[in-house]
């Protein structure tokens, strides 16, 4: 503003941080209610990737943000270091907790709960010992479960399905959920979709397919957005009789039984959910109005390339998730590829799930 450049003066600099602040990290309008109920009742988030350079970053603007109550796993003679380098200004002990997976002093009781829960799948003391100092997302999942942490994040390293046996072996299922799953949301320029299942059930069956939605929807909620649910298929309302097409249009009918608060419609193509007009000419009785913003895909296959796709060609599209359908606790299992900006993103949804279930 001195030297002429900026030409608005800007008048009040707390709004405008927060200005910047909401463009940066919190996906617009989408994830804003979010990341203000995660500032009401911050929760302790374990972070299982404790010594990733993303997760460091991402910790410092959920400190900044008050989001959460960080804790990290990590080797401290590893963690020291790496945030001097990276020129962090967070603290262990004043802005976050650190659970050494060398020296823990609950390590005892950590590995003799997870021995409880899967001495019957041929998994042996010494073994269930090892695998508590060296698996830091089976650490993770055995704080939450024991009450030393409120939610966690893991899944920066190593493969997705490795992550969620370790939490069905530890955290397990809601009471009433028969399956995990996995929902993504992709918010674009003019539209936010979620899609699901993108990580977890290879190919559901119609039964499945049906719970998965029921899962998704009441996860969408969560956001403050009314599901509009699309049942996705290479058939539209009937114009084939493949398996898959078939299964399809079975699970809508399981939710009209289950579910029939839900605005839900299927089997049909990807344009038709997404265009009105199109769904109109072809099946003018749907009871799907506007635009779906719930995309249920008939295969991980289909619902994984549908994702990947959609993020690379948006360009600036913002991804949140995956989120975990299906658990007891709050947990979610990103991947390998996640950003910072997604870091933070899943910290204070993560945050906000377990304040919900603490209140619940």
């Amino acid at each position: 503003m001195e030297s002429g450049v900026a030409t608005r003066p800007i008048r009040d600099f707390v709004a405008y941080r927060d200005q910047l602040s909401q463009f940066v990290y919190h996906s617009g309008l989408i994830m804003k209610p979010v990341f203000s109920a995660a500032k009401k009742h911050p929760t302790r988030v374990v972070f299982c990737e404790g010594e990733d350079e993303r997760v460091l970053r991402a910790v410092q603007i959920v400190v900044d943000e008050g989001v959460a109550k960080p804790i990290l796993i990590a080797r401290p003679e590893v963690l020291i270091p790496r945030m001097e380098r990276y020129g962090l200004r967070i603290r262990p002990g004043k802005d976050f907790e650190i659970v050494n997976p060398n020296s823990d002093p609950r390590f005892r009781d950590y590995w003799q709960e997870y021995y409880s829960l899967v001495q019957r799948r041929g998994i042996s003391v010494e073994y269930a010992k090892r695998e508590v100092t060296r698996r830091t997302t089976l650490i993770g999942a055995l704080m939450v479960r024991r009450g030393d942490a409120d939610a966690m994040l893991c899944g920066t390293l190593a493969q997705f399905s490795l992550h969620v046996d370790y939490i069905a072996a530890v955290i397990g299922l809601r009471k009433g959920v028969n399956q995990f799953a996995a929902m993504n949301m992709l918010i674009l320029p003019n539209r936010t979709l979620f899609i699901c299942d993108t990580y977890v059930n290879p190919d559901p069956t119609a039964e499945q397919i049906a719970e998965i939605t029921m899962m998704a929807a009441d996860a969408v909620l969560r956001f403050g957005i009314t599901p509009k649910i699309a049942l996705l298929s290479h058939s539209n309302f009937g114009s084939s009789r493949n398996l898959s097409a078939q299964k399809m249009s079975k699970a809508r009918e399981i939710l009209e039984q289950r579910a029939p608060q839900l605005e839900v419609e299927g089997e049909m193509h990807g344009d038709a959910a997404l265009n009105e007009e199109i769904r109109m000419k072809i099946f003018p009785n749907s009871r799907l109005k506007g635009e779906a913003n719930l995309l249920i895909m008939p295969t991980l296959d289909a619902a994984n390339i549908t994702f990947n796709l959609l993020k690379t060609v948006s360009g600036d599209g913002i991804t949140v998730g995956p989120i975990l359908l299906g658990a007891a606790k709050p947990v979610h299992i990103l991947t390998p590829t996640a950003t910072v900006r997604r870091l933070v993103n899943m910290a204070a949804l993560a945050s906000v799930d377990a304040s919900f279930q603490r209140q619940s």
